[in-house]
């Protein structure tokens, strides 16, 4: 029988990437673009991982193979009930072992022309973190730096409708980056989610091209991000982006409205800055909480949290900062693409370097 494995550096060669993993190791990550069949539930994984150990191998395997025919005869009948003569998907599983193995024959027996990732998840997974090391080094940055609240992500995000080429950490991470920065209803990835993600956008640039980020520390919510990204984000180019306090304090009323939907966690989050303010302060600021006093709690979270914390972290983290241009941002205005194709027009001589 001829070899069915291919190595990692493969992957542009097939039509689709087929997962055969449970649900779970699924959403927790994997290849860009691949699609889920797994060959054994979540619930089928355990049963057969409890019978290898308590009962033996043999069992497990008869037990597991069984589960798999069944599984594997399912996504025939609907998942890929409809691919051409020609497809040609590559399956992996999490070693490279027996679950996509068995996916590939059937797929193969069947006419079509399967592979097998040699190593599967695994060798995935070393393929991101080496090339996490490498990626974030061929490329020029600009940072943009400003106060909370002076729109930075709406920058970043017109930048990129301006044609820019732009790296969005937070989009990535599903998080502000601030103690408050949790988006509604959006959970934020695994790390390995993450990582993928990251790796997947610095593929997709132009090296020769800078990529405009917004300044970021070393976590944003529960995601770390890479030293080798780190590294490179406190040498860049910086961008100062200013705003007016008025416009700051109306778009952090626009973008955290929904913390004010459940005063209860709201308050949790603020009791976290205890240790950094006071009992006394904290205790106010819920007060505000209940009088719903939107306004007077931004303007003092501002002035006594967020632009104290700035000029601790920024200031000492990023060595151009200095000599960074400047620009005023108006975040809360409907013109925020043309402000961008401004900012890019005073940029160009620069850029061009």
């Amino acid at each position: 029988m001829k070899n069915l494995l291919v190595s990692i550096d493969r992957l542009g060669d097939f039509g689709e990437i087929v997962d055969v993993r449970t649900p779970l190791e699924f959403a927790e990550d994997h290849i860009p673009g691949a699609i889920n069949a797994p060959v054994l539930s979540n619930e089928e994984r355990v049963i057969i991982g409890t019978m290898y150990k308590q009962v033996s191998p043999f069992e497990a395997t008869r037990v597991g193979a069984a589960m798999v025919a069944r599984n594997i005869a399912m996504h025939l009948d609907t998942l890929f009930s409809a691919r051409p003569r020609n497809w040609r998907p590559l399956v992996y599983c999490w070693r490279g072992g027996k679950r996509s193995g068995a996916m590939t024959t059937w797929l193969n027996m069947i006419g079509w022309q399967a592979r097998q990732l040699e190593g599967g998840y695994k060798s995935y997974r070393r393929d991101v973190i080496e090339r996490l090391g490498t990626l974030p080094g061929r490329f020029r940055y600009v940072a943009l730096i400003g106060h909370t609240g002076s729109g930075k992500t709406r920058l970043l995000q017109a930048l990129d409708a301006a044609g820019a080429q732009t790296l969005d950490l937070e989009g990535l991470a599903a998080h502000r980056g601030s103690l408050l920065g949790a988006l509604p209803g959006r959970p934020q990835p695994s790390q390995k989610a993450f990582d993928s993600a990251l790796v997947h956008t610095f593929s997709g640039f132009d090296a020769a091209k800078p990529v405009f980020v917004e300044a970021e520390g070393r976590r944003i919510g529960s995601i770390t991000v890479p030293d080798a990204v780190l590294d490179k984000l406190h040498v860049a180019s910086c961008v100062q982006v200013e705003a007016r306090r008025e416009d700051r304090i109306a778009f952090l009323l626009q973008d955290y409205a929904h913390l004010f939907d459940d005063p209860a966690s709201f308050k949790a989050q603020l009791s976290k800055l205890v240790a950094l303010h006071s009992r006394e302060r904290v205790a106010h600021w819920h007060r505000l909480i209940d009088e719903n006093a939107r306004a007077a709690l931004f303007a003092e979270l501002i002035e006594r949290h967020y632009d104290p914390a700035y000029r601790r972290s920024n200031q000492a983290l990023y060595t151009e900062l200095p000599h960074a241009a400047r620009v005023l941002f108006r975040p809360n205005d409907s013109d925020s693409i043309d402000q961008a194709k401004a900012l890019l027009a005073q940029l160009e001589s620069t850029l061009a370097t």
